[in-house]
């Protein structure tokens, strides 16, 4: 089987890649908001179909909608990989963030941003030069640096909170999973129509759980923040699946490695602009030097030459 090779346009890459992190780094703050009125299932199951419809018409409107000759051409095996582990990665997220809380949550999912990176050396054949191997030491220093009140607070934290950290470490390898099977898609498919497919098939899994009449007696703000939630899902996934086309996966995966860096920093905006929403964190001095380690490393991974 042939392997997918990235455009070369790897500018384009980086910035879809940043635009990623950037999403992905402040959902976790709405997420936590929406846990608050509503069940884990109708989150989903929002976020998706919000996310298939919209992509849906966009893609009638540009006359893009996925042909059957060109369905017929794709893995439906790799489809349904890809559908089935990103939906166990949502369902293990977010059950994991309704036991934990936002910054710890994005520390742990982290974890898939390494096994991404390393799938895409493994098997997609990417290689690294030596000082990139350096840039994911010095990350993986910076993280250490950064989050380790963290994760001092896991490990003499109460079992709930462990069995959370446990759910989004599962849920981390679930996504790494979709995302190596969404490269490899991209040999077949465009990436709108596949994350087309992957929306639509994720909404059905969850429809039978989710609990659609709390929909209606959401407050204005709780709503606001679900229509938020499920527009970064789009735009996210969007992005993400768009930089795998035009850049190799490890250097991606280095980049949006910095989401965890959004979290903390808007989690202390959000905590001082509106305390009733999540609890504040506090930087130390080590937890500033640990965040530039890892722009540093993520930086030296992802804008570096491939041998």
């Amino acid at each position: 089987m042939s392997l997918h090779q990235s455009s070369g346009r790897w500018r384009l890459g980086l910035v879809l890649s940043l635009l990623t992190a950037l999403l992905w780094g402040i959902l976790p703050i709405a997420l936590a908001i929406a846990l608050q009125v509503l069940d884990v299932y109708t989150v989903i199951w929002f976020r998706f179909l919000v996310s298939f419809l919209l992509l849906g018409v966009y893609l009638g409107i540009r006359g893009k909608l996925p042909k059957l000759e060109q369905l017929r051409s794709a893995s439906w095996k790799l489809l349904a990989i890809a559908t089935l582990f990103l939906g166990i990665n949502y369902f293990l997220f977010m059950q994991g963030l309704a036991l934990t809380s936002p910054a710890n949550a994005e520390v742990l999912i982290q974890l898939s941003t390494l096994l991404l990176g390393f799938g895409g050396l493994v098997i997609f054949k990417e290689r690294y030069r030596l000082y990139q191997w350096i840039g994911v030491s010095v990350m993986i220093c910076g993280y250490i640096l950064f989050f380790r009140e963290q994760l001092a607070n896991l490990i003499t934290a109460p079992g709930t909170y462990i069995l959370g950290s446990v759910l989004i470490a599962l849920g981390a390898t679930s996504w790494a999973i979709y995302a190596l099977a969404q490269k490899q898609l991209l040999q077949s498919l465009s990436s709108p129509s596949i994350m087309l497919i992957i929306y639509g098939g994720c909404a059905l899994l969850f429809t039978p759980l989710a609990k659609i009449q709390s929909l209606f007696i959401l407050d204005s703000f709780h709503l606001l923040i679900l229509v938020f939630c499920g527009l970064n899902t789009l735009i996210a996934y969007g992005a993400f699946a768009e930089s795998l086309e035009h850049w190799e996966a490890s250097r991606v995966s280095a980049v949006i490695a910095l989401a965890p860096i959004v979290t903390l920093i808007s989690v202390a905006v959000v905590s001082v602009i509106a305390p009733n929403w999540i609890p504040s964190e506090n930087f130390t001095s080590i937890a500033i030097l640990g965040a530039g380690l890892v722009v540093i490393g993520s930086v030296a991974i992802a804008l570096g030459k491939a041998n």
